[in-house]
């Protein structure tokens, strides 16, 4: 037999969802007939998945030794010098800015270990805010996704009550992301908002963008503005806003509309690139904004947080005079 106490991590969960988590090799159709024996208790009582945690009760387990004593996971391997850029930090979350070229978590490649989310539990390790040991079913959490070769701003969450309130803010459009651009030539339209459709290659792992839509395709629309640009390099600082979320929706539509980003290596190539030392494509979700949401981060609501723009590497070939004001 077996007891665990449900922290305030494992609170707010599925007792199935939590097990699953926490129960080393457990197969999903063994645990629900443990559940429908009996062999799986909440607080003494018969159990059933759907039951919700609360901080406090206990689970007990008449299950095999093997299943009983040992949690989800392998033993976590902390760097003993993590390096992150934070944006911003509190008691719940944490703000990073990811470079280009680094992964955000682990199985995404082999990236010798030097991923994001290892960097950031090794920091929060370091710093007593997190032990695995204790935890049963939570560990520090990033809440979106950046291509290897886009750099930005990536939202991690500290505690349970966090990563379900980022996720439903993400999920409901009540944070409002901005990226930065460098394009090569100069749109004929200083501000627009266009639409298309995006058909996503599953094989190749690329996507097509079209006027119109063909089978298997997604809307997609976006918004762009023209801040600044080079004569010299025939290149073009642009913000971008995203009203949908598609894959490699920024590089495959300004590719489409005859701007390919600097860098750009699936959907436009050019020869300046490699003159001006640019491998990754220059783009960079700078700037996030949380929208009016209640819960655990109301606080943030209507909060605006930048990465440095000493982190934005392409910055350079432009003035600062006249992309200054966006990291205000």
């Amino acid at each position: 037999m077996r007891e665990i106490t449900v922290n305030k991590n494992d609170s707010g969960q599925r007792l199935d969802k939590f097990l699953t988590k926490c129960i080393k090799g457990l197969p999903v159709s063994l645990m629900y007939k443990y559940l429908r024996k009996k062999r799986i208790k909440l607080n003494g009582h018969r159990a059933d998945g759907a039951d919700m945690l609360s901080e406090g009760d206990v689970i007990t387990l008449y299950i095999p030794d093997e299943f009983a004593d040992e949690k989800r996971g392998t033993e976590e391997n902390f760097l003993s010098k993590p390096v992150l850029s934070i944006v911003y930090e509190d008691s719940n979350i944490i703000l990073l800015s990811k470079k280009p070229g680094q992964l955000v978590h682990d199985g995404d490649g082999d990236d010798g270990g030097n991923t994001l989310i290892r960097h950031l539990k090794s920091y929060l390790y370091l710093k007593g805010e997190y032990d695995p040991e204790k935890e049963n079913s939570f560990a520090p959490s990033l809440c979106n996704r950046i291509d290897r070769n886009t750099g930005g701003i990536v939202i991690a969450a500290k505690n349970a009550e966090t990563l379900r309130y980022v996720n439903e803010a993400i999920k409901e459009n009540a944070t409002d992301k901005r990226y930065l651009c460098a394009v090569h030539g100069r749109p004929c339209k200083d501000n627009a908002v266009l639409e298309a459709h995006l058909f996503k290659n599953t094989k190749t792992k690329t996507v097509r963008v079209s006027d119109t839509p063909t089978r298997g395709s997604k809307p997609i629309k976006t918004g762009y503005k023209v801040i600044d640009y080079n004569a010299k390099l025939d290149l073009s600082l642009i913000e971008v806003r995203l009203y949908t979320g598609r894959t490699h929706q920024i590089r495959a539509h300004m590719a489409y509309l005859g701007y390919p980003l600097l860098g750009e290596g699936k959907y436009g190539v050019n020869k300046d690139d490699r003159r001006l030392f640019y491998k990754h494509q220059a783009l960079y979700s700078y700037k996030l904004t949380f929208k009016e949401k209640e819960g655990v981060l109301s606080y943030l609501c209507d909060r605006t947080f930048c990465a440095d723009d000493a982190d934005i590497r392409f910055l350079e070939f432009f003035r600062k005079e006249k992309y200054g004001s966006l990291f205000k």
